[in-house]
């Protein structure tokens, strides 16, 4: 049935969505090493409108545990900072006038507990949405058959939903264990 694949489609399409905001999501969660996804969350001031960090300066990491931001403006440094401050990842930046050094801190065992306890959070959540979108997609088509698509047919793509949230719920614990290894693994 067409409109059964286009609903089909659809929903793969939604689902694929929601795993790569998972994605984005758990790059904002650190394991430790120094990554430039970590400030992706962070905005600036910048003339009067709030800008993403990436924008106003480059972001670099020297080393495994430093990050280096270098704003292409110097009278933004202060606004760097203060920004990197009020957010909670908990840097504490070091200012030379020129850029802004982060070092990244070895990691406790209970912070690594309570990132992985975030990362479980955000893949509920992505279940959550995966689920969503089935019913959603499940309830699309069922409507189905008020326009004359047989209740077979109708069972038959319940069926393949099913089977399609199931390989997204398997590739979201995937991510989670994969994550979750990545802030364990001392």
């Amino acid at each position: 049935m067409e409109e059964i694949e286009l609903f089909l489609d659809d929903a793969k399409d939604t689902m694929e969505k929601a795993l790569k905001h998972l994605a984005i999501e758990l790059t904002k969660i650190r394991a430790g090493k120094a990554n430039v996804g970590m400030l992706d969350g962070i905005q600036i001031e910048y003339y009067g409108m709030l800008s993403p960090l990436h924008t106003v300066a480059s972001v670099n990491t020297p080393d495994a545990r430093t990050l280096v931001i270098k704003p292409f403006e110097k009278k933004l440094i202060g606004e760097v900072e203060k920004a990197i401050r009020n957010s909670n990842l908990g840097l504490n930046p070091n200012n030379d006038g020129e850029q802004i050094r982060l070092s990244i801190p070895p990691m406790t065992e209970e912070r690594r507990r309570d990132l992985v306890k975030k990362v479980k959070q955000e893949v509920e959540t992505a279940k959550v949405n995966v689920r969503n979108i089935r019913k959603d997609t499940n309830d699309d088509i069922r409507k189905l058959t008020k326009d004359g698509v047989s209740e077979d047919a109708v069972k038959m793509g319940e069926e393949r939903v099913q089977k399609l949230t199931d390989a997204f719920i398997a590739r979201v614990d995937e991510t989670f264990l994969a994550k979750e290894r990545d802030i364990l693994v001392v």
